[in-house]
């Protein structure tokens, strides 16, 4: 009897632990019951922060590229982590200043509210509701806006405490600003093929055979991985997915706004406080004493403030109308409206559209196909794992799922086919021979997974298989040995007073060029290489192996250092080494505070942020 209620009383245990277990995991899959990441210090990072730190990022991420990244992606050039790193070093900086005694007070707090034009209404003043409404987009209250804003604020006070005092680098700023500031004028001329005094013989065996052993990366093969592979990819199936007819129609229908489009305008509002108002600003524009941009100038308005974007008639409301009526560019109005008497201007026609359901059958079946396609793919990554974890082989992977097996010759050069994904690159690229096959997704939610089974070294092709390749070398090379030669001995005969026009050559002058100069037709290096003369000096300058120049310098000038231009530009040169040391003195310092500073984060709720990337 003992026994048996000792045994009741560890089960009564095993299943509280379990419990416990159970409740974090429900908190940390973000269902409100974890509103923080972690703490850094004695301040919390709240999960609202981070999600919306990494949102924007990835955005900013994408509008960079010009397309968009899944969350894999995100992860794979970790961008999570880099986020992850800034608002931590963001909270550590709130806890230092915290530390410190460093915050600002509410009048600061309210002015700096009062101050963003996100919170100003139509009439340019602060609007209560729209503080209020901006803040319920966002999800957040009053006070936790103003604490953020009162801690964005006093982290900016640390910096300036920071960085404040760092001394101009005078002497750094005037050695630069003489630097850039030289100027060199010279005159050059191109030596090519026409100045050659005599014709480019034929190769003999001996040639070409020099010229192929002491060049022998032209001639070489690169890399080569032969690789076996499975792959399944949406398109390989989504032909064979079925979408029924009423489904389409459904589609169809829920994204009506899209295939059916009113005739709509781009249209531009700008309310005013009463009739007299409005109809004298109107007055105005009919007698050319101002235009829109004035009007919406003179309000303290910025022209994306009255921006409607583009509106039906119904829209418009009583205005529409009258709006639709006018022509391009027009201003029309005053027209009541519900926040007033207004004028609006017309900035483009768009003209009413229609895709019918039979129209965009088509395109409409491949985009539930292919979501459908990718669906299915995604419950069957699990299986695959199974089948893989059970010794499976590539070709056990096509024998019983969908995936096709195939081979590869790979290498860098390669980027066509299943090739053309990126991921599908970087495994080739890092797979060693004889590794475990590893079942790895695509950017379209394909699978795939390969084995490496060979790699073949770069190798010198033979010589008669290339000969047409090592002619056309020689030749190259040949020709260009004979234009430096005969650019030399061209070279020997100027000096300070000779045209070069007297030469056979088309020179060109050029006066006071600067090292931040640019001449067309130079090769890289040019303008730095003439910096380097004397005056008087004549050089032969190899045109990126297309020719020759030859340049002679003629005068060297170094800026007035009491000129107005110079000084300004000295200014500015000591005003950017002075920000970057501060910045310097200030990443130093924020590594320090970061070291210094107890940093935990919860991994179960960053992992349930990032579930809701997915």
């Amino acid at each position: 009897m003992a026994r048996s209620k000792t045994s009741s009383f560890f089960v009564w245990i095993i299943l509280g632990l379990l419990f416990v277990g159970l409740m974090g995991f429900g908190a940390a899959g973000l269902s409100g019951n974890v509103r923080t990441l972690g703490t850094v210090g004695e301040k919390e990072i709240a999960i609202r922060d981070y999600q919306n730190a990494l949102r924007d990022q990835i955005s900013s991420f994408e509008a960079t590229i010009g397309t968009p990244i899944s969350f894999v992606q995100a992860q794979s050039i970790g961008l999570d982590q880099q986020v992850l790193d800034q608002v931590i070093a963001a909270r550590a900086l709130d806890n230092e200043a915290a530390v410190l005694g460093l915050s600002v007070g509410d009048a600061r707090v309210r002015t700096q509210v009062l101050e963003i034009t996100a919170f100003r209404g139509v009439d340019g003043a602060f609007s209560r509701d729209g503080y209020a409404q901006a803040l319920r987009s966002a999800n957040l209250t009053e006070v936790e806006f103003e604490t953020g804003l009162r801690e964005e604020m006093a982290r900016t006070l640390l910096q300036g405490a920071v960085v404040s005092g760092v001394p101009e680098p005078d002497a750094l700023a005037g050695a630069l600003a003489m630097f850039s500031g030289e100027s060199r004028s010279f005159t050059w001329a191109l030596v090519g093929v026409d100045q050659l005094s005599a014709p480019l013989s034929e190769p003999s065996d001996g040639d070409l055979i020099g010229f192929y052993e002491a060049n022998p990366a032209p001639f070489t093969t690169i890399e080569t991985r032969n690789i076996t592979y499975a792959h399944l990819t949406p398109e390989m199936i989504q032909d064979a997915v079925t979408i029924d007819e009423a489904e389409l129609r459904q589609a169809y229908a829920d994204n009506i706004n899209d295939f059916v489009q009113a005739e709509r305008r781009l249209v531009e509002r700008l309310v005013f406080g009463d009739d007299a108002q409005a109809q004298a600003a109107a007055d105005r524009v009919a007698s050319g004493d101002a235009d829109f941009e004035t009007l919406v100038s003179e309000r303290g308005l910025e022209l994306a403030q009255v921006d409607m974007g583009d509106v039906d008639q119904a829209q418009l409301r009583t205005a529409g109308e009258a709006v639709f009526a006018a022509e391009t560019g027009a201003v029309v109005g005053p027209l009541n409206t519900a926040l007033g008497p207004a004028l609006f201007r017309v900035n483009a026609v768009l003209a009413a559209q229609e895709v019918t359901f039979e129209e965009a059958r088509d395109d409409l079946r491949e985009e539930r196909a292919a979501a459908r396609a990718r669906r299915i793919i995604e419950d069957s990554i699990d299986s695959v794992n199974d089948l893989l974890a059970g010794g499976a082989t590539l070709a056990d992977l096509a024998d019983r799922t969908d995936m096709e097996l195939a081979t590869l010759s790979w290498s860098a050069d390669v980027e066509d086919g299943i090739a053309a994904y990126a991921a599908f690159r970087d495994a080739v690229a890092t797979t060693a021979v004889g590794a475990f096959p590893e079942l790895l997704e695509l950017e379209d939610g394909g699978i795939f997974a390969l084995q490496v089974d060979a790699i073949v070294a770069p190798q010198l092709r033979p010589l008669d298989d290339v000969r047409t390749e090592v002619i056309a070398g020689w030749e190259a090379a040949q020709t260009q040995d004979m234009i430096m030669a005969q650019a030399r001995e061209l070279a020997d005969q100027i000096d300070g007073n000779t045209d070069l026009g007297t030469l056979g050559l088309s020179p060109a002058i050029e006066a006071a060029q600067t090292r931040r100069g640019f001449i067309e037709g130079t090769p890289p290096g040019f303008l730095a290489s003439i910096f380097d003369m004397a005056v008087g000096d004549v050089a032969v300058i190899d045109r990126a192996g297309d020719g020759a120049i030859i340049v002679r310098l003629d005068a060297r000038t170094v800026p007035d250092m009491t000129d107005v231009t110079v000084a300004a530009d000295r200014a500015r040169i000591a005003q950017t080494a002075a920000a970057g040391i501060a910045q310097d003195i200030f990443e130093v310092f924020n590594r320090d505070v970061q070291i210094r500073t107890d940093v935990e984060i919860n991994q179960n709720a960053v992992n349930a942020v990032h579930a809701t990337f997915q």
